[in-house]
């Protein structure tokens, strides 16, 4: 009889002697644990950006838009920026659930759960930036589509910024259902768990009547298909429905076909390194090492690599087709990208997002921790960069020499960024306290076969096997 396992050549997913119920002890130990000082911490610090992000937001919904660095040719600015950049972020959720599940990518599962939680607030802090960009946010029902009641105040279907509406909520619905039907089976298991009555009761509340009967996970891996196919499309859809609001424009600099796929593998190249520095922080602090292993990390600065390479041939791609053009306006643009007043934007861009990640080429930083954690802010801060070219420096050059402006933000913008950091961060370390961080009931699926002591223990066994054929056919020769 043959056992069905994976390759003992393959590094494995699970760290230590694990069994079943220590890989439940191990993941639920910071729920049921108190919270150690670290967690108090980002809590707190988060909270505080948080309040001073509704400062913000209420100084400017009090005294209007004006507050803000925004001028009359620099009208999209710092709140877009950071709108592209935050549903950017929010790309690799979905990716790793959906699209790595699909392919039956078995690595996944030690990251899969932080990525979609991550996904959900990073989608929940872009929505903020064009809800109170529109300035009179009490008529900001007029993005949305409803019955034709108002005559004129019909919402214009032909808008880019309209589909965004349609793209950005169907994306967050679909994760927010693919993130909680994972959760289905360890909230039972929690609600089993729970020495409380009111523990019980909510999770089990939580856990929706989870019986984890045959039924109820042959329902449960249904619906994974189902959602992942659903989400793939998406994954390529949302961010090339945000860059269509530019790509229809005549702005130079921003309509060109190149948009779609450039915003969707920067989407996923900033994606996968937030989700790099939320895990390396989150191992560290839930003592997690065992689950979230350097294979992980390596496994995902490679598709940071991959991604990254795609984003620098796109800024190639656009240089020449600005030149190749021979339009005045298009090659102008980009000439002022590197050699204008905002020359330091774009020299960060090209070194934080190209320069750097080649570091990866190395297999010891690839699977370096600190430089990893490094790396990941820096590219980033590099794709915020990228954003802030790409809307202020095609904006702030007008086809008007008279209407030319500098654009600089003001303490309202910077504090509203901030307080997306606050809400963000809240919400993920409140998170990582009430729910697992790590799928446990994926985990399991994957032990027996991605184990450290089962993969030695095959290993022994197939070098076992091994010998006792080399010793069979050397018999025989002699015979």
């Amino acid at each position: 009889m043959s056992l069905k396992y994976e390759s003992t050549v393959r590094e494995p997913l699970i760290n230590g002697t694990k069994d079943f119920h220590q890989v439940t002890e191990d993941i639920v130990r910071p729920i049921e644990g108190k919270p150690g000082k670290l967690w108090y911490l980002g809590l707190y610090i988060s909270v505080a950006l948080l309040l001073f992000g509704v400062f913000s937001v209420t100084w400017e919904v009090y005294y209007g838009i004006g507050v803000w660095g925004v001028n009359k040719t620099v009208d999209w600015a710092w709140a877009i920026t950071n709108f592209v950049w935050w549903v950017g972020i929010g790309h690799a959720g979905t990716l790793i659930s959906a699209i790595l599940l699909l392919f039956r990518q078995g690595w996944r599962t030690g990251v899969n759960r932080a990525a979609e939680a991550m996904t959900i607030f990073a989608v929940m802090c872009a929505g903020q930036f064009p809800i109170w960009h529109v300035g009179r946010v009490w008529d900001v029902f007029f993005i949305f589509p409803y019955p034709n009641t108002r005559g004129p105040l019909w919402p214009n279907f032909n808008s880019p910024l309209l589909w965004d509406v349609f793209a950005v909520s169907t994306y967050f619905t679909v994760s927010v259902l693919f993130w909680y039907a994972g959760l289905l089976p360890d909230m039972a298991t929690i609600r089993d768990r729970a020495k409380t009555k009111l523990r019980k009761f909510l999770y089990g509340v939580a856990a929706m009547g989870w019986t984890g009967s045959v039924k109820n996970w042959q329902r449960t891996e249904a619906l994974f298909i189902v959602l992942a196919a659903l989400a793939t499309p998406l994954v390529l859809s949302v961010h090339s429905v945000v860059s269509m609001d530019f790509a229809t424009s005549v702005i130079p600099g921003w309509h060109t076909t190149i948009f779609p796929p450039y915003f969707v593998a920067g989407a996923i190249f900033s994606g996968f390194a937030m989700v790099q520095t939320l895990l390396i922080v989150t191992r560290k602090i839930l003592h997690l090492e065992e689950y979230i292993t350097l294979g992980h990390i390596e496994a995902m600065n490679k598709v940071i690599m991959l991604t990254g390479g795609i984003v620098a041939v796109a800024y190639c791609s656009e240089f020449f087709v600005a030149w190749y053009s021979g339009d005045f306006g298009e090659g102008g643009a980009f000439w002022w990208r590197v050699n204008g007043p905002y020359w330091w934007a774009w020299w960060c861009l090209i070194t934080c997002n190209v320069i750097c990640p080649q570091m990866f080429w190395f297999k010891k930083l690839r699977r370096n921790i600190a430089f990893t954690f490094f790396m990941s802010i820096i590219i980033n801060i590099g794709m915020w960069f990228e954003r802030f070219v790409i809307i202020v420096l095609s904006l702030y050059h007008d086809w008007l020499p008279s209407s030319w402006s500098y654009f600089s933000p003001k303490w309202p913008d910077i504090g509203f960024y901030v307080g997306t950091f606050g809400l963000f961060f809240t919400c993920y370390f409140l998170f990582a306290k009430y729910f697992p961080v790590i799928a446990i009931h994926e985990i399991k699926h994957v032990l027996k076969t991605s184990g450290e002591s089962y993969k030695a223990t095959m290993g022994a066994i197939e070098k076992e096997s091994t010998e006792e054929f080399a010793e069979g056919v050397a018999h025989a020769a002699a015979h």
